[in-house]
């Protein structure tokens, strides 16, 4: 089968990236062979190939999100049968989903609605889990009325402003001018230019001077956000989490890898990649969330896809199709 590869240890570019050809995947008692109609591009794609992983075993594979038809299913597996649509998340330190076949655990698997297509629920894993996870896993949504999600034209900002709107909060996203237009259709309270704008000042204004009751951290740097949350105020990282807190201040913190179910040891967390997605799918297809694909590319222009999210130049998602 082709798959798009890192040849070596020491290729850290994507340039350097290759389309071969690689044995089948071996098929678990408890996995799903699946034939790739569409892939989900990240960051965290690109971001892999400059920085490697002491796991892989090369070539390696790239690719973390896949949606495509069943093939065959392993041994112990009951819930998946061959011909049937499927969508799911890998785990980064095995070979991965840029390729005509993958092998995913069953259990972290959702089976995809008739009424979505294979690019909408690749383009709604990675991203769209994360966003999920942050907000209906990690944060507790009870005590809270407002929300300040970072980068929110990003994939995971982008579905984390839609999904705050729908639990009825009050949503403050930072997102720089050019990519405003892209974000307003969202209707958050309220965008704050970063480049130009003091976001401290702007979220105290905003909020009477008492801080955001949850904000999600996608871009780094969480002490800088500190102050701007409200008392028994909530952050949740995606990054990195604060190494030092004020005296005064009372916050819960959060972290969060979504892939990291995988090498958790477990089965529950890897099980609920697969019912997150199904709750995320059924959101979509209810029309109260929208992965926002930005573009639909060919397989040959997989790498020019990532190219474009290294080069911040993706607003929403790209999706790559195989078929």
């Amino acid at each position: 089968m082709q798959a798009l590869v890192v040849p070596a240890p020491s290729d850290r570019s994507l340039e350097q990236l290759e389309w071969q050809e690689r044995p089948m995947p071996e098929l678990g008692a408890d996995e799903v062979l699946i034939k790739t109609q569409a892939v989900g591009l990240n960051p965290v794609d690109y971001k892999l190939v400059l920085g490697g992983d002491d796991a892989w075993q090369y070539p390696h594979i790239l690719g973390l999100d896949v949606a495509g038809i069943v093939e065959a299913v392993g041994a112990n597996v009951t819930d998946f049968a061959p011909g049937q649509r499927v969508c799911g998340h890998a785990n980064l330190a095995k070979d991965g989903t840029f390729a005509e076949y993958t092998c995913l655990p069953a259990a972290a698997l959702a089976k995809i609605p008739t009424t979505l297509s294979f690019e909408t629920a690749a383009a709604s894993l990675c991203a769209g889990l994360t966003a999920y996870q942050a907000l209906l896993r990690k944060a507790n949504l009870n005590a809270v009325h407002t929300v300040l999600i970072h980068a929110g034209a990003g994939g995971v900002g982008s579905m984390a402003i839609q999904l705050a709107k729908a639990a009825g909060k009050t949503v403050y996203t930072t997102v720089s001018q050019r990519k405003q237009a892209f974000v307003a259709p969202l209707h958050p309270d309220a965008q704050i230019d970063y480049r130009h704008e003091d976001v401290t000042a702007k979220i105290q204004a905003l909020t009477q001077q008492r801080g955001v009751d949850l904000i999600v951290n996608t871009i780094g740097n969480p002490e800088a956000d500190l102050p701007r949350l409200a008392y028994n105020g909530q952050l949740v990282c995606v990054l990195e989490t604060p190494q030092t807190f004020p005296n005064n201040q009372v916050v819960s913190v959060s972290k969060l890898d979504l892939g990291g179910a995988h090498r958790s040891g477990n089965p529950a967390q890897v099980a609920d990649l697969g019912q997150m997605a199904a709750a995320l799918l059924a959101l979509i297809e209810a029309g109260k969330v929208d992965p926002l694909i930005s573009e639909v590319l060919k397989r040959d222009q997989l790498v020019d896809g990532l190219q474009q999210l290294q080069a911040d130049q993706v607003a929403g998602k790209l999706v790559v199709t195989f078929d």
